[in-house]
């Protein structure tokens, strides 16, 4: 890495809700973030849910989200690298994104090791204990064969039935921190240090802003989202932080 230059952590924007109004307001919001940390940002990860629905038919994506897609366009053409993690709301991304704006898209958790430390990464969905109704969802909707099927439908009609079920989903998910002994996210990262070290694990999906010692040599971090909370984590190469955008 060059001096000087950081890595930067960020998720659940869920661009589309809860109307485009508000909508929009955080993705200007997102762009002025982006727009802040570009002249030391090497790395971005995006860690899942950055729209709260997305599909991709062979020929038509959704409508919208062209500031967020432009910025993130100008990034990579400047040199900055940027991984992309499906989410529950955005599992059905294709190749548009890694064509348009040569980001790396990542379907499964995605281990690295930076200046020496060593990053589980993952959007969170259907990790640890519990959750089995999702979990059998998640196969469902993964399968090549749901995806085609979906596909036959008319994009009018799919992206509706699909924001339905986004809503749903949405809803169901408790915002609210649980304790340690039954976050399902924290019952798998002590479950996987048993077996390997990681200084850093981070996660999107839980909508909390969190920064946890798991061991005395590791720490848990969900990101949070950007409805509620508008955070993110950055590495200097020597420490991890968690941090609010504020304008």
């Amino acid at each position: 890495m060059k001096p000087g230059k950081k890595i930067y952590f960020a998720s659940d924007f869920h661009l589309g809700i809860p109307d485009h109004e508000q909508s929009l307001q955080r993705e200007k919001r997102i762009v002025r973030w982006l727009d802040q940390i570009k002249h030391d940002c090497e790395t971005l990860f995006l860690l899942g849910d950055v729209f709260d629905f997305w599909f991709e038919y062979k020929e038509v994506v959704p409508r919208g989200y062209v500031r967020l897609l432009g910025k993130l366009a100008e990034l990579s053409d400047s040199g900055i690298k940027i991984h992309y993690f499906t989410g529950n709301h955005d599992m059905w991304m294709s190749d548009y994104l890694t064509t348009e704006l040569n980001l790396t898209l990542h379907k499964k958790p995605f281990v690295t090791t930076i200046a020496g430390k060593v990053f589980y990464l993952a959007h969170g969905d259907g990790l640890g204990p519990g959750d089995k109704g999702y979990k059998f969802l998640k196969k469902v909707f993964s399968n090549p064969l749901s995806q085609w099927l979906f596909a036959r439908l008319h994009p009018n009609l799919g992206i509706s039935l699909a924001n339905y079920w986004s809503g749903k989903s949405r809803n169901a998910q408790q915002e609210i921190f649980l304790g340690e002994n039954k976050e399902w996210l924290i019952i798998f990262c002590k479950n996987l240090l048993r077996h390997r070290n990681f200084d850093y694990l981070i996660f999107g999906h839980r909508h909390l802003a969190l920064d946890i010692p798991v061991t005395p040599t590791s720490r848990y971090i969900n990101l949070g989202d950007w409805i509620t909370f508008n955070t993110y984590a950055v590495f200097d190469l020597e420490k991890l932080e968690l941090k609010e955008f504020k304008e």
